[in-house]
């Protein structure tokens, strides 16, 4: 059985008779996991080994555990610090702020993949300029080439844990001020205006050979009047080919305010494909997500098949042997001394 092209939720801790229903569909293929699907890090690897018997290839097993506000597990995992604590330290010390961001990348990766999680929705490329709530400190900063040279370290780090790395929000959702959660973003600029400024870290991670990309679900209307994740000019003519990437592209929610635009989520679903998008997410809504496999039946992409199958974790850590070494100690220490600084906000 292939990966299909819908990624999907579950409502507790353990799986329901419908949601096993689901996961057994041939066009599911994968599943993001939430706060409210932890308890431990036993119970969570269990889940996922259960998840992961289900078929071969396994489904992809996915989270958002950027650090900061958007880090699912707590409890038994070490804090990350959001992304503007590294661009704040980069100010100072270049190298030492891009040694800690690569070791942060690597410890957040090597604590998901001990429980068997394959994925996590990070790193964020989104300019940092005090503009957009919802992104916040989870930006790295206001410089495009600095976010280039953080995104990188971050990348190598969950690299080398054996995790592909998932930029987002293509082309970029720090120049709006609305949250696409709970409205619909509008970013008036030119083209020339946002390949120039917040392009640019898509660009140079794509150069360094980022997997995968998240686009927003923000319109700009000098491009196309479809947001990005639904828009083909973003999705095929820039990103395909002009920036050249062949990684996979994953819609963002299509539950969230902002992905309503075209319609039911059947039509969501539709539209987001046939823009460029490998996979999309159906989050916090199962009948709906039920709706997106049931109209999805036919559909069929071996090309979007082959690039979602590596995005696979590579490689087996075992939990007790990595917290037990002396590299997981020294990193967590650094970790713990760099989120005690006290002014994380980001000069813009």
């Amino acid at each position: 059985m292939s990966l299909g092209p819908v990624m999907l939720d579950l409502v507790g801790t353990s799986i329901t008779p419908q949601e096993r229903e689901m996961l057994l569909h041939p066009q599911t293929g994968g599943v993001i996991l939430f706060t409210r699907n932890y308890e431990s890090p036993e119970q969570i690897t269990g889940l996922i080994k259960e998840i992961h018997d289900l078929r071969t290839p396994h489904l992809l097993i996915a989270v958002d555990h950027e650090g900061g506000r958007v880090q699912r597990f707590r409890d038994g995992f070490t804090h990350i610090p959001p992304a503007a604590v590294f661009g704040k330290a980069y100010a100072s010390d270049k190298k030492r702020a891009k040694q800690l961001t690569h070791d942060c990348g690597w410890l957040m990766a090597a604590e998901c993949r001990a429980v068997g999680i394959d994925m996590s929705f990070a790193p964020v490329l989104d300019i940092g300029i005090g503009l957009s709530g919802v992104i916040g400190d989870r930006a790295y900063h206001s410089n495009p080439e600095i976010i280039s040279e953080l995104a990188h370290e971050y990348m190598s780090g969950m690299n080398q844990a054996g995790m592909q790395a998932t930029g987002k929000h293509f082309p970029g959702h720090g120049s709006v001020k609305e949250d696409s959660h709970i409205a619909q973003p509008t970013d008036h600029r030119s083209l020339n205006d946002i390949m120039m400024q917040d392009v640019i870290p898509f660009e140079r991670m794509i150069h360094f050979g980022l997997a995968a990309v998240m686009p927003a679900h923000v319109v700009y209307p000098a491009v196309d009047n479809k947001p990005a994740g639904y828009s083909s000019i973003w999705l095929q003519q820039i990103l395909r080919q002009r920036l050249n990437f062949q990684g996979v592209i994953f819609s963002d929610d299509l539950s969230m305010q902002a992905a309503g635009i075209v319609g039911d989520f059947a039509q969501r679903a539709d539209t987001a494909l046939k823009a460029g998008c490998d996979m999309v997410l159906v989050c916090n809504h199962s009948d709906a997500a039920q709706e997106v496999l049931e109209s999805l039946e036919a559909y069929s992409s071996p090309a979007s098949q082959m690039r979602l199958i590596r995005m696979h974790g590579r490689g087996h850590i075992d939990r007790n042997e990595l917290m037990a070494s002396e590299k997981w100690k020294n990193v967590v220490d650094k970790i713990k001394q760099l989120d005690d600084s006290p002014n994380l906000e980001l000069d813009v």
